[in-house]
């Protein structure tokens, strides 16, 4: 996955910190740390740092940032002056800070402009308007053919965005830490993929070998998730915010041995308990890390719940589970059925919406589950074969 969204959402927020906290408060420093290390990474990965605002486009060297989706923060650098961000390699941490500071005070109106202001400045970071250098020309030509480009779905290969969700596994499986920049991007890129011109596209992975199942489902039900909160009538940030729980449903299952993710027969007693730790096992990890992440715990433990009652964990008192878990539910038993398994084939999509309308009002929620199923059927549906 390219570095340059995780960057430019680690900026934005070092930028919103600053207006919340001042000089020296922990929080603005954790930002601004944050911000660096993900600088170095995508210095690492470019050599050098050209960044382009014009409208609501980000332009990073010869590439428009489609997986950024509208990132606000672009439109009010640009209308600060800020249109272009130039960053050597060899940058420092007292550079960046002062970077950061300064285009904070030019974006909430602390700075007076000066003449300075409407040139580049000197130094490893450098900004300032578009004209400079023909990099407005430039950038207005990579948007017009973005822009122009072949609806969502023609040549879609969400390698990047799978590779990510691998990574993000790691992260948590080896150091316990949930790396939300990473998390946030890849849902901003699987919601992008899904605007089609004319109707809602669902880009779905479809996996080559069955070690790749964990990777794939979590894209796959993140994606039916947006599509269905979407088409039930809630908000962005609700959509937003369920696609999220629906990335980190089975986070669980990277303590889950691999044998046991892979084995191809019948699962023993043993094996079925330890596979049916990881709603509880999910919801521990979400909540171990970063805050704000209340509703993906929530799903992560519930969305093996029927609305029944059945189904794991067992709760002590009946109670409803949470709107997003019953619709993060059925997303994940239709991929489920729809994909090859080491011990089933994939069932057809038919087949899998017959299933659902059948178990309505027992294992799901009759209302989601009938929009579900007008959903896949009303929606284009772009499989997507994840390479080897």
């Amino acid at each position: 996955m390219s570095q340059a969204a995780p960057f430019l959402l680690a900026f934005g927020q070092c930028l919103a910190t600053m207006n919340l906290y001042g000089e020296g408060h922990p929080a603005r420093l954790r930002a601004l740390e944050t911000g660096f290390e993900r600088l170095q990474r995508l210095l690492e990965e470019q050599g050098a740092v050209e960044l382009s605002f014009l409208g609501a486009e980000t332009v990073l060297g010869e590439r428009v940032l489609q997986e950024l989706g509208q990132w606000d923060w672009g439109p009010r650098l640009a209308a600060a002056g800020l249109e272009r961000i130039e960053i050597a390699p060899g940058v420092t941490r007292e550079a960046w800070d002062g970077f950061v500071d300064e285009a904070w005070r030019r974006v909430t109106g602390r700075g007076e402009p000066s003449s300075e202001a409407r040139q580049l400045v000197a130094g490893p970071i450098r900004w300032g308007p578009l004209a400079v250098r023909g990099a407005a020309t430039r950038a207005a030509r990579l948007v017009e053919e973005a822009v122009a480009a072949p609806a969502p779905g023609a040549g879609l290969t969400l390698a990047e965005e799978a590779a990510a969700v691998a990574w993000i596994h790691g992260e948590v499986a080896e150091r316990d830490a949930m790396p939300m920049l990473e998390v946030e991007a890849v849902v901003r890129s699987l919601a992008l993929a899904m605007q089609a011109e004319r109707r809602m596209l669902l880009p779905l992975l479809e996996l080559k070998r069955f070690d790749q199942y964990t990777t794939t489902h979590a894209c796959n039900v993140a994606v039916l998730a947006m599509g269905l909160t979407e088409r039930l009538g809630l908000g962005r940030e609700e959509v937003r915010g369920f696609g999220v729980a629906g990335l980190l449903h089975d986070i669980g299952k990277v303590r889950i041995p691999k044998e046991i993710l892979t084995k191809p027969g019948k699962l023993s007693d043993e094996e079925r308990q330890v596979m049916n730790r990881h709603p509880v096992d999910g919801a521990a990890m979400v909540l171990a890390g970063e805050r704000g992440l209340g509703l993906a715990a929530v799903v992560a433990y519930e969305h093996h719940v029927c609305i029944d009652g059945t189904g794991y964990p067992a709760f002590r008192w009946r109670r409803d589970c949470h709107y997003a878990s019953r619709i993060v539910h059925v997303c994940d038993v239709y991929d489920a059925l729809c994909t090859n398994r080491p011990y089933r084939a994939a069932w057809e999509p038919e087949r899998a919406l017959e299933y659902i309308a059948g178990r309505a009002g027992t294992e799901f929620d009759p209302q989601v589950a009938q929009a579900f199923i007008g959903m896949v059927r009303e929606s284009a549906t772009a499989r997507v074969a994840l390479a080897e």
